[in-house]
């Protein structure tokens, strides 16, 4: 698929949303849309697989498949290899036509089905591999709202219209990479989050920001063992270090319930088998699901300051995350507890990158101890990188990537990249370029100092500083104004002068013909 048709299938989609656009916010529309795109996927790759199995019988094609012997075969492939299976009339073409079926005095209502093929879908998986990975996947999409239409038929029209829409578009997944569809829904998350204010922040890294915390994790890297996500959002971290590097398993856990659906998708979008992901629903720092494990690669964009029970938790004391530091995160401020556990998540030879507001860097009390133990005690904090303001929808507050390893190569100093004057402004929100990005990147990776960019500060400096790590400490950006020439000031204010006695004069000329008073003292 060429850039302008992955372009039209981007705005083909995006033209579909409109249809819900108006009825309800971006937030809740996006669970319709989404929902419906992924059971149009899995209806397609249904329907490939079983023709695929169908070629030497004497009915190829799925549709018109009525043997209940050769479709309870096809069930119990599918479950093995796609994880689900769909019914030839549970297709989405087939509920789509019944639903668009002009039929004088007939019955085209279709929300009752259509609600009962969802449900069939992750009954589907029951005592599967797959079923925890489908376990209420389309529980966001209710029928029922009246925002879809004050009655059942109204609703019943607007769904039909919208599935209608869908299915005039070929996915061609038997053609095309995988990650045309999956970019193309990552795309429309991209889009909801633009419209959907300070929820965005829930579910959306900025792609350009995802890129750079992909390629600081996996540089030098063609493949990674496992790569973890504690605040996974909508999947598209763990997604794009796919782009920079093979991947053998995803792991993440997120609070959020919708969002936690809206990753599970994202990743069978993107063609991950469900066997390579174990994406989990709960509080990370209060229930983590992965303790057991560690990971190669850990990258996060955890809720800035987000409350936790800290302290108040006598649990937290003697938990192995968070014990050793000295002090626990303040319950007002959790970004701390967040980079102490994917600390204690990561491999000996892994890397974490994660977003932070610029406060970690230099606020005091218990944030200062842990923060000192860490780079003091520890020596896992490799760089500090400022980033541009307004980045991220739903906060306007500068942002910072921390790098972390454990087994630190340049281990006798910490690089300190000051990226916050470079970006691009688009629409009401800041941007990085692809320059921007590969200058962070290229940067990071010598490790060279770059005037007003770039500082490798020894770790003595960072000691005489009090491991007080905000930026301008580091790296001076401060711009020195020209020098003014009084001389010439002094020759525009005289020639603003004879302009304005050359005007007076002009303007009581003009009284004068009038008889009137001049507005002025002459």
């Amino acid at each position: 698929m060429t850039e302008a048709q992955k372009l039209r299938l981007e705005r083909q989609l995006w033209n579909i949303a409109n249809e819900l656009r108006g009825k309800m916010d971006a937030d809740e529309f996006r669970d319709y849309i989404l929902g419906f795109i992924f059971y149009k996927y899995l209806s397609e790759k249904q329907h490939l697989f079983a023709n695929q199995l169908l070629e030497t019988e004497d009915t190829k094609e799925y549709n018109d498949l009525a043997d209940e012997g050769d479709i309870e075969a096809i069930r119990e492939e599918s479950l093995e290899k796609l994880g689900y299976f769909l019914r030839p009339n549970e297709l989405f073409s087939a509920v789509t036509s019944r639903g668009n079926a002009d039929v004088q005095g007939g019955n085209n209502f279709i929300l009752e089905e259509l609600e009962r093929i969802l449900n069939a879908i992750e009954q589907s998986t029951m005592g599967n591999e797959s079923e925890d990975d489908f376990n209420k996947l389309f529980e966001d999409i209710d029928l029922a709202s009246t925002k879809l239409g004050r009655t059942p038929n109204a609703r019943n029209q607007l769904i039909s219209k919208v599935l209608a829409h869908l299915d005039a578009i070929d996915f061609q997944l038997d053609k095309v990479d995988a990650d045309v569809l999956g970019d193309a829904y990552e795309y429309l998350i991209a889009q909801f989050a633009s419209g959907a204010g300070k929820k965005a922040g829930e579910f959306y890294t900025p792609q350009q920001v995802s890129r750079i915390l992909a390629k600081l994790v996996t540089l030098d890297k063609k493949r990674i063992k496992s790569a973890y996500d504690p605040t996974c959002g909508s999947g598209s971290l763990l997604l794009r270090v796919a782009k920079e590097a093979e991947v053998g398993a995803f792991y993440g856990q997120e609070l959020n319930r919708t969002t936690y659906n809206l990753a599970r998708m994202n990743m069978i979008l993107h063609d991950v088998h469900f066997s390579r992901f174990d994406i989990r629903q709960e509080d990370t720092l209060e229930e983590p699901q992965h303790l057991d494990e560690r990971f190669e690669v850990i990258v996060a964009n955890p809720p800035f300051s987000a409350k936790w029970k800290g302290s108040n938790n006598p649990l937290n004391e003697t938990d192995d995350r968070f014990s050793q530091y000295g002090k626990i995160a303040p319950s007002s401020k959790a970004d701390f507890a967040f980079v102490q556990h994917m600390i204690y998540q990561l491999a000996e030879n892994g890397t974490a990158t994660v977003i932070l507001p610029h406060g970690v860097l230099f606020r005091g009390a218990a944030e200062g101890v842990i923060r000192e133990y860490i780079i003091k005690e520890l020596n896992y904090l490799d760089a500090v990188i400022g980033l541009p303001p307004n980045l991220f929808y739903g906060t306007s507050i500068p942002a910072c990537i921390l790098v972390f390893k454990k087994c630190r190569v340049h281990d006798d100093n910490i690089m300190f990249i000051d990226a916050s004057a470079e970006f691009e402004k688009v629409g009401n929100q800041n941007a990085l370029t692809d320059a921007h990005v590969h200058k962070i990147i290229e940067t990071y990776e010598n490790r060279i100092p770059v005037e007003k960019y770039a500082y490798t500060a020894p770790l003595s400096e960072i000691a005489e500083n009090g491991y007080n790590l905000n930026i301008p400490r580091y790296v001076d950006t401060f711009e020195e104004e020209d020098e003014i020439n009084l001389n010439d000031v002094a020759k525009t204010l005289h020639a603003l002068e004879r302009d304005i006695k050359t005007t007076d004069k002009t303007i009581a000329g003009f009284c004068a013909e009038l008889g009137i008073s001049t507005p002025f003292v002459i």
